[in-house]
């Protein structure tokens, strides 16, 4: 089912989750916005579901201010070194075939 949402619809199940950490944590949106250097209008239209366009640097600036920023890793590990890079125990270069 996640998979069929759209950008603007994560962006809201995000500002939903948000909130709920904001609270649980009994921290204000005037709280967040001065850890944030957001203002509370834009925490007020991303919790809302008002906001659908978030840049990355205010949500990880968001997460921060939630303990949550150590999460970001999870969104795309790092991955193992391919072994196909490697030849004769020397690290290969891709190469790029152009499109005709």
């Amino acid at each position: 089912m996640r998979e069929n949402l759209s950008p603007a619809e994560i962006v809201r199940s995000l500002g939903r989750r948000f909130r709920d950490y904001r609270m649980r944590l009994n921290m204000t949106q005037q709280e967040v916005a001065n850890w944030t250097a957001l203002s509370v209008p834009t925490i007020y239209k991303f919790e809302s579901g008002k906001m659908t366009d978030m840049s990355l640097a205010s949500l990880l600036k968001l997460l921060r201010a939630i303990g949550m920023d150590e999460n970001w890793d999870t969104l795309l590990p790092e991955l193992p070194e391919s072994p196909y890079l490697y030849k004769e125990d020397k690290k290969r270069q891709r190469i790029r075939h152009h499109k005709k």
